[in-house]
């Protein structure tokens, strides 16, 4: 590509599309601006964007019906906004990619026929990614997009790790543990190397994604070995308003006891839960800990919250066979220093030892010198992370696709 060439990342939700634009060649990109368009299709959508040292370039409100119209505003004026860069390629964070999806694709008819047919194992999620693949599209034609995928760094799970209890008839159905956030857990051990070397990230390692999606995985000699979201993003840890692990009975009970609606408990599961349900005031780990001192609900929430990480923090140990490193990113991870300290307390067992007053001080290593774990913790880039694999799969010059 030419030096002067761009990068647009994408990530599109349900109402909004995060983007972010990179330059430069390889492990040397830089992000040059970034933003969101928010609220698409209810009243007062908003479109904010910000450059390299975070100066406001746009923030606005403004009638943003869809993603097609988001994509459209946007493309119009990224490039004004750097003007001596123009975009050649488009990534998308797509969170599912089934069994056959394990690199970042060249987005073609035949891979976006097969992530159709994916969207009953990922339907709050699927159709926002497949919305912003065709909005560009629709707008730039000329541009080749890279779909990368959530879940294909969780293809080296170990068959064991795959399965989920139910009849193997089910399996031909796609019905089995995928792993989710692998983007993230791709940048960290990406980061580790970089930072410590081959031996620091091919090491006995857990990494703790936390925010308001969240999730750990168990990684040794650089790939997936378990993790704890498993045929959904709904899985494993309580979230912002995710539930997390749930005995299936309470489902079961909520649909044939409760009588509620199919939908009803999808709402339930996926936006009524976790932080939001448990303390009945918010999905925001910084305002819960803020409230925690005066209202029980809230510091219940965090203790929960605290509780599930730990569990299954220690559960992961025993599918690598001991612990060498632990890495806490995303936004509570990378964040707040409290929810560590209440993670790792207890589990010197393991050899986790924090260095209170470098935890406190947002260190990158904050365990103790006396402590047989290295912990870190660090923010995360998944946006880097696809701008990376994009400019990797044009280098290539050859289309990564495979039939469907």
């Amino acid at each position: 590509m030419k030096s002067d060439s761009a990068i647009l990342v994408v990530n599109s939700g349900s109402s909004s599309v995060k983007f972010a634009l990179f330059a430069g060649e390889g492990g040397a990109q830089r992000r040059l601006i970034s933003g969101a368009l928010e609220r698409l299709g209810l009243p007062g959508a908003r479109f904010r964007a910000r450059d390299e040292d975070a100066k406001i370039l746009i923030d606005e409100t403004r009638d943003i019906p869809n993603h097609i119209a988001a994509l459209d505003l946007l493309l119009s004026n990224i490039e004004a906004l750097a003007p001596h860069h123009q975009i050649h390629a488009v990534g998308h964070r797509v969170v599912h990619g089934g069994e056959n999806c394990d690199c970042p694709l060249l987005v073609t008819p035949a891979l976006e026929a097969r992530l159709r047919e994916l969207i009953p194992l990922a339907p709050l999620h699927l159709p926002h990614n497949l919305a912003g693949i065709m909005a560009v599209r629709v707008r730039r034609p000329d541009l080749p997009q890279v779909a990368c995928f959530d879940t294909a760094f969780h293809h080296s799970l170990p068959r064991l790790a795959r399965l989920t209890g139910l009849p193997r008839r089910f399996e031909k159905d796609g019905i089995r543990r995928y792993g989710f956030h692998g983007l993230s857990y791709e940048y960290v051990i990406g980061e580790l190397r970089r930072r410590h070397g081959d031996d620091a990230a091919n090491s006995r390692i857990v990494v703790a994604h936390l925010g308001n999606g969240a999730s750990i995985a168990a990684i040794r000699g650089g790939a997936s070995v378990d993790t704890s979201m498993g045929f959904s993003a709904l899985g494993g840890l309580p979230m912002g308003t995710r539930s997390g692990d749930l005995d299936p009975g309470i489902v079961l009970h909520l649909l044939m006891g409760k009588g509620m609606t199919a939908e009803q408990v999808r709402d339930l599961l996926y936006e009524q839960s976790g932080l939001l349900g448990v303390s009945g005031l918010s999905r925001n780990m910084q305002e819960l800990l803020a409230r925690s001192d005066t209202v029980a609900a809230a510091a219940e929430a965090v203790d929960f919250f605290c509780y599930q990480a730990r569990k299954h923090l220690a559960a992961l140990t025993a599918s690598l066979g001991g612990l060498d490193r632990l890495v806490f990113t995303g936004g509570i991870g990378a964040n707040a220093c409290e929810v560590r300290a209440r993670i790792c307390g207890g589990l010197g067992y393991l050899g986790i030892v924090l260095d209170e007053t470098r935890n406190a001080a947002g260190e990158t290593t904050i365990s103790s010198s006396g402590g047989v774990v290295v912990v870190e913790a660090f923010p995360t880039n998944e946006e880097l992370m696809i701008a990376r694999h994009v400019h990797d799969v044009l280098a290539a010059q050859r289309p990564m696709v495979r039939e469907a």
